[in-house]
C-alpha cells in the first residue's frame, strides 16, 4: 500500500507543476500551453519542420545526459512504458501490466509479440538484459549508472566493482519474458522504465558495430515510433521518418520530421516567419517583440539552471566555502528573468524546483516547504567575499564562466559576468563560450571553475535533483563531498518504507548543501513557444524527455 500510495504522490506532484509552472507568465503575454488541442484530424502533408538549439551528442543510450539527445532517443526507441500526452504512463514494449510479487520486489514483464527492430529482428527479454547489464557495467562509464543504483537488486555493487554486471537483478526467463528483481520497492520503477537508459539495445547489432555503433543514423536500429536518418555524430541536421515496423505505427500520423541546429534566435524568428519551420522556442526581447501573438504559448519545465562551482582544479578559490556563499548571493536573479531571458522563467532559491512533488503527508510543494535557500543578497554576498579573501590570503580572484554559445547563453553569461565584477570587488570573471556538446564534456572532466548547467527532472522527485551532488554520483564532477549529505541521500533511497521520514530526509539534504554552496542556483525555466496553429498533440512534457511526436499531426 504504501508503494502504491507513493507513487499516487508522485503523480499528482508531476500534475500539480503543469498548473504551478505557468503561474508568473502574463507578465510576458504569454498564455499557458495547450499540448492537446488538436480536434479534428491529420489533412495535408504530414511533415513538421523544427530547430533544435544544440547537436546530438551521442545515441547511445547507455551514454545519453542531455535534453536533446532523450528528445531524440525517447521518439526512435522505446522502453517498457511510455509517457502519454497528458504525462501518464502507457504501455510501451511491454505488452501487459507485469505481476508484481508479493514484497514488490519482482516484476514480471511480457514483451510484446509485435514488437520489433527497424532491421526486422524482433524485440525481446534479452534486449533489455543485454542493455541494463551494459549501463550499470564500470568498463561503460555510463554517467547514468547511478539511475539502476538502489532501484536494481546488486547494481549499485555492480556498479562498485564488487559484483559481476552478470549479477544484476534482471534475467530473461525466455525470449519474450522480463524478470526484473529490485533492490528495494521503488514507488516510481515504471516511471523510471520510460527514460532512455532503460532502454533495450539489441545485441547483436551492437555488437556487429563494434566502435561504430550510434556514431550515425545508419549504426543504429530503433524501436519506437520514428527512425532517424541522415544524421552522424558531427550533425547539425537530421530527419525522423515514420517507423513502419513499429507496433503502433497507425497511431503515428507525421510522415516525416526535419530537425536543424539553429542557436540564434533571430535566425529561427526569420525562418518561422517565412514558414520555412513550423515552432521555435523564443528568448529575450523576441518574446515581449511577439506578445499578444495567438501562435505563442508558455510551455512550463521542470530545468533548473545553477552555476556549478569546480571545487578540485588545481588550488580552487572555489574551495573556499565563502567564496562560493558569495557568488551565490552576488547576482540579482529576478532581473535577470524578467531582463535576460523574459519568457516567464523564475527565479530559482533551490535546486529542487517548483511543483515537482509534494509532501506526502500536508500536500505542501516541496519547494514552498524548504522556502528560499540561495538568494540574491549583495551585502551578505560582499561580507563573505571579505572573509573568503582574506582566508585565502588574497585580495583579487580571478575565474572563468564557462557556458553555451547559443545566443541565449551568451547574454546570459554577460549578465552574470557583470553582476559578479560589480558587486564582489577584486573579482574577474572572464567568458568562454562552447558548442553544447564541449560544455558538456567540460563539465564531465571537471576542468572548470564555473559553469551554467541546467538539470530537467527524469521523474516526479526531489531525490531526482539531490542526488546530482551524492559525492558518488557520476554527474557530480565538481569535488563537492559531505557524508552527511550522501547518508541522507542513501537513506532516501533505500528506505522508502516511511515516507514521511523520506521527505525529511531530502529537505534536510537540500539544505546542507546550499548552506555548502555546493552549486548556486539561476531558475527554473519556462520556455515561450512558437507553434503554427496547424501543429495538433506536440505533447510537451515537465519530466523526462520535453517533447514526443508519436501522436502529433498538421491539420490544414
Amino acid at each position: 500500500m504504501k508503494a502504491k500510495s507513493s507513487l499516487l504522490y508522485l503523480l499528482l506532484g508531476s500534475t500539480f507543476a503543469l498548473a504551478a509552472c505557468g503561474g508568473g507568465s502574463d507578465d510576458a503575454g504569454v498564455t499557458q500551453s495547450d499540448t492537446s488541442s488538436g480536434t479534428g484530424a491529420p489533412s495535408g502533408e504530414q511533415v513538421l519542420n523544427l530547430v533544435e538549439s544544440a547537436e546530438i551528442p551521442t545515441m547511445d543510450s547507455t551514454q545519453a545526459t542531455d535534453t536533446v539527445a532523450f528528445t531524440v532517443l525517447t521518439n526512435v526507441n522505446e522502453g517498457l512504458y511510455r509517457q502519454t500526452l497528458d504525462g501518464s504512463l502507457e504501455l510501451g514494449m511491454a505488452a501487459e501490466e507485469p505481476t508484481v510479487s508479493e514484497d514488490g520486489l519482482t516484476y514480471t514483464f511480457k514483451i510484446r509479440e509485435d514488437a520489433n527492430w527497424s532491421n526486422g529482428d524482433p524485440v525481446t527479454a534479452h534486449d533489455f538484459v543485454y542493455a541494463w547489464q551494459k549501463l550499470v557495467d564500470p568498463a561503460t562509464a555510463a554517467p547514468y549508472s547511478y539511475m539502476m543504483e538502489g532501484v536494481i537488486a546488486n547494481a549499485a555493487e555492480i556498479i562498485a566493482g564488487e559484483k559481476s554486471p552478470e549479477e544484476l537483478g534482471v534475467k530473461a526467463l525466455d525470449d519474450k519474458t522480463l524478470e526484473v528483481q529490485l533492490a528495494t520497492a521503488v514507488p516510481y520503477f515504471k516511471d523510471l522504465t520510460t527514460l532512455a537508459m532503460y532502454f533495450p539495445q539489441n545485441e547483436a547489432f551492437v555488437e556487429e558495430q563494434g566502435d561504430e555503433y550510434a556514431l550515425s543514423s545508419e549504426d543504429l536500429v530503433y524501436n519506437g515510433p520514428f527512425v532517424l536518418e541522415d544524421w552522424d555524430a558531427a550533425g547539425t541536421s537530421w530527419t525522423y521518418t515514420k517507423n513502419e515496423d513499429y507496433w503502433d505505427a497507425e497511431t503515428v500520423n507525421l510522415d516525416q520530421i526535419n530537425v536543424d541546429v539553429v542557436k540564434e534566435t533571430s535566425t529561427a524568428m526569420n525562418l518561422y516567419d517565412t514558414g520555412a519551420i513550423d515552432r521555435m522556442v523564443l528568448t529575450g526581447e523576441y518574446v515581449l517583440q511577439r506578445t499578444g501573438d495567438p501562435e505563442m504559448h508558455t510551455m512550463p519545465t521542470s530545468s533548473v539552471f545553477y552555476l556549478d562551482f569546480g571545487q578540485e582544479k588545481g588550488n580552487s578559490p572555489l574551495a573556499n566555502e565563502n567564496i562560493r556563499k558569495a557568488i551565490s548571493m552576488a547576482f540579482d536573479k529576478q532581473a535577470y528573468a524578467d531582463v535576460v531571458l523574459q519568457n516567464g522563467s523564475i527565479p530559482a532559491n533551490g535546486l529542487v524546483p517548483e511543483g515537482l512533488a509534494r509532501d506526502p503527508e500536508t500536500g505542501e510543494d516541496f519547494r514552498e516547504q524548504n522556502g528560499d535557500l540561495s538568494t540574491y543578497d549583495p551585502e551578505a554576498a560582499q561580507e563573505h567575499w571579505e572573509k573568503g579573501l582574506e582566508e585565502l590570503g588574497v585580495d583579487s580572484v580571478e575565474l572563468e564562466l564557462v557556458s553555451d554559445d547559443t545566443e541565449n547563453a551568451k547574454r546570459s553569461s554577460e549578465y552574470l559576468q557583470d553582476q559578479l565584477q560589480k558587486n564582489l570587488p577584486g573579482l574577474t570573471v572572464s567568458l568562454r563560450n562552447v558548442p553544447f556538446k564541449v560544455r558538456l564534456e567540460i563539465t564531465d572532466s571537471g576542468d572548470y571553475d564555473m559553469v551554467m548547467s541546467g538539470w530537467g527532472a527524469d521523474y516526479a522527485d526531489p531525490i531526482n535533483f539531490l542526488e546530482l551532488k551524492e559525492s558518488t554520483n557520476g554527474h557530480n564532477k565538481s569535488g563537492y563531498a559531505n557524508e552527511e549529505y550522501d547518508a541522507l541521500i542513501s537513506e532516501a533511497r533505500t528506505e522508502v518504507g516511511d515516507l514521511n521520514a523520506r521527505w525529511d530526509n531530502l529537505l534536510e539534504a537540500e539544505q546542507i548543501m546550499l548552506e555548502d554552496a555546493a552549486l548556486a542556483p539561476i531558475y527554473q525555466r519556462a520556455n515561450a513557444v512558437l507553434q503554427k496553429d496547424y501543429v495538433q498533440d506536440l505533447g510537451e512534457h515537465l519530466v523526462g524527455a520535453d517533447y514526443s511526436y508519436k501522436w502529433a499531426y498538421v491539420e490544414k
